[in-house]
């Protein structure tokens, strides 16, 4: 009986079978932590030992992109590769040396593009994640599958946005939801984002415009239209740091206004007949002139608690094109009728618009959703 043939590997096939392995190992990490970075070498070291510690007992991996930064922030990562990888966390690092940064949405794309993690855990370079970060969070995104995850915050300095770290804080599981039209933005902010990959990919990639563009704002509107949902874990888990250098300072009020206007048309005011605008002052006459010309018709009154603004009688649209110009009545919020647009800013009136509209027994999400 002849001996088996032994079987030759070529040095090709041999690596080959070892791409294949690595392929596969990646393939094999629970969590991908998605990090962009630009010029941001004096965060740096405290964000990535906040990784290491990470009490996550699945597979991680650090995904960076440094968007052309002129300071030392991809030489720094590199230096933590070690320390990471000696506990498990396999680092891929890449990025670009352009005279121009490509922006916050190019960066975050291009991390992901090179990640293998079955979720993704967004982090900003500026801030800190606390040890339980992730395994909660994955732990809610196995609940919620098809939901961008988000947590409580707590903000460095402390005091700095007061009413929006508030906001972030204490809104309730159903305003996660209804309240997607305020100035706040999405109600789960972009740096606490946690979500399956393949979620991510049905809904889109982040905009890549740049500067001044709101990429998370856009892709939360997406996700929502897609039917994705939103959930957050009840507790702190990230700290989360306000400075001058920030992104989110790119973009301006009256692109988000817009984005806003439009989506609540498209979500809301197309499902109604008729509304009342609440607040007869500058911030509800601006919603109502932003307004297609169909949806304005549909505004009934301005209704407010102003005795000044209430004794005008009415509000007469002086730019419109229409002949007769329309006058829109101006009542007391008591003598108003439902479903209203909110433009009273959240949290600024000392509790007096949340009573006032509670006398009324409204439900929000159905008889009123709040715009400022």
């Amino acid at each position: 009986m002849n001996p088996p043939k032994r079987l030759r590997v070529t040095q090709n096939e041999a690596s080959g079978g070892e791409e294949e392995e690595e392929e596969e190992r990646r393939r094999a990490v629970d969590v991908s932590i998605i990090m962009p970075v630009y010029n941001a070498s004096c965060w740096l070291d405290e964000c990535l030992q906040a990784i290491l510690d990470q009490d996550f007992t699945g597979t991680m991996e650090l995904s960076v992109f440094d968007d052309a930064s002129t300071d030392d922030s991809r030489k720094v990562v590199e230096a933590w590769r070690d320390r990471l990888e000696a506990r498990g966390i396999s680092v891929v690092i890449s990025g670009h040396n352009s005279a121009k940064p490509r922006g916050v949405g190019y960066a975050k794309n291009k991390a992901i593009s090179q990640s293998c993690g079955q979720y993704l855990c967004f982090q900003d370079a500026d801030d800190v994640m606390l040890p339980e970060r992730v395994c909660l969070q994955y732990e809610a995104s196995l609940l919620h599958p098809n939901s961008l995850i988000g947590c409580k915050v707590q903000r460095l300095p402390e005091g700095s946005t007061e009413r929006y770290t508030r906001w972030i804080n204490t809104i309730t599981q159903d305003q996660l939801t209804t309240q997607v039209y305020t100035s706040h933005g999405p109600t789960v902010i972009m740096p606490t984002w946690f979500c399956l990959k393949t979620w991510f990919l049905k809904v889109g990639w982040f905009d890549e415009g740049g500067k001044g563009v709101p990429e998370d704002l856009l892709f939360f509107y997406h996700s929502i239209r897609q039917g994705g949902g939103v959930a957050r874990v009840d507790q702190c888990l990230l700290v989360y740091r306000y400075h001058e250098k920030a992104a989110t300072h790119s973009v301006t009020e009256e692109t988000i206004w817009k984005l806003r206007v439009d989506f609540l048309q498209e979500r809301v005011l197309s499902q109604w007949e008729s509304f009342t605008i609440w607040n007869a002052g500058k911030q509800g006459r601006k919603l109502y002139r932003w307004l297609s010309p169909a949806n304005q018709k549909k505004v009934k009154a301005f209704c407010d608690v102003d005795e000044n603004k209430i004794q005008k009688g009415f509000y007469t649209y002086e730019e419109s094109k229409q002949r007769p110009k329309p006058k829109i009545p101006i009542l007391h919020y008591k003598d108003a009728s439902a479903p209203f647009i909110i433009c009273v800013k959240l949290d600024m009136t000392g509790g007096v618009l949340e009573e006032n509209l509670n006398s009324l027994q409204l439900k929000e999400g159905k008889d009123y959703y709040h715009f400022n």
